[in-house]
């Protein structure tokens, strides 16, 4: 394993054991739950959206494995202080990383390249990417 390898799952151990964010977040402007059945993980996000479309806060609640964890709770350390579309790209080019395993601008994911590996076994990418569904339904326009 290269050091660059240890420095990213050392991350996402780190993000396990000590997820930020993860709490209840007082009447959230933005709520969605997301599941995987295959493996039993569950999160549930919520989001306090401003008036011009800014995330100023962010947490989550659930169960799941390391990755899932990890995932949830650097996604909302990202996500505090974007505006919608930033996070809609960030789900985008997430899940664009998640897929192929690779990206344009791994500059632009920052530590959630840390992520990168486990789009080499695709029961683990559900995990990584349950949290970022969630956020991206919690987001979308309701009717």
């Amino acid at each position: 394993m290269s050091s660059t390898d240890e420095m990213y799952q050392s991350v996402i151990i780190e993000h396990d054991r000590s997820p930020r964010n993860f709490r209840v977040l007082e009447h959230p402007s933005h709520h969605a739950e997301g599941s995987n059945p295959l493996c039993g993980d569950r999160v549930s996000v919520d989001l306090q959206v401003d008036a011009d479309g800014r995330i100023t806060d962010v947490a989550f609640q659930g169960s799941g494995c390391a990755i899932s964890r990890a995932s949830a709770s650097m996604m909302t350390t990202v996500l505090k202080g974007k505006t919608t579309a930033e996070a809609q790209e960030l789900f985008e080019r997430f899940h664009a990383l998640m897929m192929t395993g690779t990206t344009a601008e791994p500059k632009e994911l920052g530590k959630l390249v840390a992520f990168q590996g486990v789009a080499a076994f695709p029961m683990r990418v559900k995990c990584a990417t349950l949290p970022w569904h969630a956020v991206n339904e919690a987001l979308r326009p309701k009717a």
